[in-house]
């Protein structure tokens, strides 16, 4: 019976794992021209949304960032913003994926290459030079979901609730 438990049990714990997602790698960097980041996420489709995306539903996924400066007397203060939008979705009458990203559209033949462009961010500029103080503490806040607001209406109604589209991952990183 202990067996049969503690097979449930690592079942359960790999499920759970694998709808959510991971940053195998992030980094801050600050140079002469401003703040960027660089960063790679691995992530599995949860299965509502593998599905709606085998029918051509589009999916849209969110990366955001946001540079703060430290203040003792205050709430940390917001030095700048920036965020990322990539919308995908499968055409079945040519069998590609075509991801979209900034205004411009490259098609994909598998749905792992399509995933592979939006899971990499190299060299993605979030703050300039000027807006950074010397000699003051700074950190990112870094997120990346899939957002289920911009799903068509019908769709909307009750995904809050379930799981099974849930797909997110935070990061908070100092840098001087």
């Amino acid at each position: 019976m202990r067996r049969w438990l503690a097979l449930a049990l690592l079942v359960a714990t790999s499920l759970l794992h694998a709808a959510g997602a991971e940053l195998a790698a992030f980094e801050v960097q600050r140079g002469e021209d401003g703040v960027s980041i660089d960063y790679a996420l691995n992530f599995e489709l949860p299965r509502g949304a593998e599905e709606a995306l085998a029918k051509s539903v589009p999916l849209y996924f969110v990366a955001e960032a946001e540079v703060f400066r430290d203040r003792w007397y205050w709430r940390d203060k917001r030095i700048a913003s920036a965020s990322r939008v990539w919308r995908i979705v499968y055409q079945p009458l040519t069998s590609n994926y075509r991801v979209t990203f900034a205004g411009l559209s490259q098609s994909y033949a598998t749905r792992a290459e399509a995933f592979a462009a939006i899971r990499r961010g190299v060299s993605w500029k979030i703050a300039d030079a000027g807006q950074i103080e010397e000699g003051a503490r700074h950190y990112v806040e870094f997120s990346f979901r899939l957002d289920t607001s911009l799903l068509p209406r019908p769709m909307q109604i009750g995904i809050a609730s379930q799981s099974d589209w849930a797909l997110s991952v935070e990061r908070m990183q100092r840098f001087d």
